[in-house]
């Protein structure tokens, strides 16, 4: 019983190895699980196929209460999660005209062809969701609140550390050891108190991913870890949102919209598999020109307000990369891949 217990945990870990989803590495290990129960419900007693994988029924009976407690106990503590954020975050006036407040904020993009009264509605009415309140998502989450924004959700669980704050303007000298999401949410409201910030203090995974994601119109994803992008990539495909991705490295960035249900590849299509860690290094390691993620995150925040206002042309089948060193911007198409384990047929 305890190799077949542990087989399943190996196959459970090498899934983790290779980069699948949570659902994916149990698939495997479930599959064995089912097929053992099986062997023992069916197959006589002193059979020696039921003797290799434990011989007592009961004992797997055991095994699988325990496994329906430990699925229960979590399921229901992501539900009350869930709900103590709904219940803890205001919720944004969004009927009725403009203030003489708000039409004053807003007045430089209401004279805008492009934008005008309407389109400001449609930034008052929409829901942003930006994972990450680092380098990318400190400007983004800046100019989505001056931009008039009405709900901007942040997640995060780390802290502002001193070393943070050459690059996450977002943040002062006197976070530091404040919550990310908190320090971000009191300069949004101290920047526009119109809108209204839902701060999630905890890291994003695939269990909460597209519960969560189902409540916004657009997701931005500021992250700086590629297991971190795939998760928000999957829930993005799985719930249709848009999604906005950027990310950089020491003078170079790069940006694109994400989303196959209107015809755009998804994150995967693009980058099917994450670089082995020496060749893709964070930030702490390579380095970064504190100016950067300014210049990529404001990107981002100008693609999420055309993209609610219908502007110009979003960044659809192009991939944006910005070279700060030399001051060069480049351009390439991207396009959706049949065979795209996320978006495709090879899921």
């Amino acid at each position: 019983m305890f190799l077949v217990l542990i087989i399943m945990l190996g196959l459970y870990l090498l899934g983790g190895v290779m980069g699948a989803s949570r659902q994916a590495r149990l698939l495997l290990p479930g599959l064995v699980f089912l097929a053992v129960l099986l062997i023992q419900f069916t197959l006589p007693d002193g059979n020696p196929l039921k003797a290799a994988t434990g011989g007592n029924l009961q004992n797997w009976l055991i095994v699988s209460g325990l496994a329906v407690i430990g699925f229960a106990y979590r399921f229901g503590l992501s539900t009350l999660r869930a709900r103590h954020d709904k219940a803890h975050i205001p919720e944004p006036e969004k009927t009725g005209a403009f203030t003489e407040a708000e039409l004053s904020r807003y007045a430089r993009h209401i004279v805008l062809r492009e934008v005008g009264g309407p389109g400001q509605k449609k930034l008052k009415n929409a829901k942003v969701l930006v994972i990450g309140a680092g380098g990318l998502g400190a400007p983004a989450l800046q100019y989505l609140a001056a931009a008039g924004v009405g709900t901007i959700g942040v997640v995060d669980d780390d802290v502002v550390s001193v070393s943070n704050l050459q690059r996450q303007v977002i943040h002062r000298d006197e976070d530091t050891g404040r919550p990310k999401v908190q320090s971000a949410m009191d300069a949004m409201i101290a920047q526009n108190p119109h809108v209204a910030v839902r701060p999630y203090q905890r890291r994003l995974t695939d269990k909460i991913a597209s519960e969560l994601f189902v409540e916004y119109d657009i997701v931005l994803d500021g992250t700086d870890n590629f297991e971190s992008r795939y998760i928000i990539n999957e829930a993005c495909v799985s719930t249709g949102t848009p999604l906005i991705s950027a990310a950089i490295t020491q003078w170079e960035g790069q940006i694109s919209l994400y989303h196959p249900a209107s015809g755009a590849p998804c994150y995967a299509c693009i980058f099917p598999q994450a670089p082995a860690p020496e060749l893709a290094p964070n930030c702490a390691e390579a380095g970064v020109i504190g100016a950067l993620p300014g210049v990529v995150g404001a990107m981002m925040a100008a693609e999420t307000i055309k993209l609610i206002t219908g502007a110009g042309e979003p960044l659809k089948n192009r991939l944006m990369i910005y070279d700060a060193l030399y001051a060069e911007t480049r351009i390439i198409s991207v396009k959706r891949r049949a065979d795209c384990v996320v978006c495709g047929t090879g899921g």
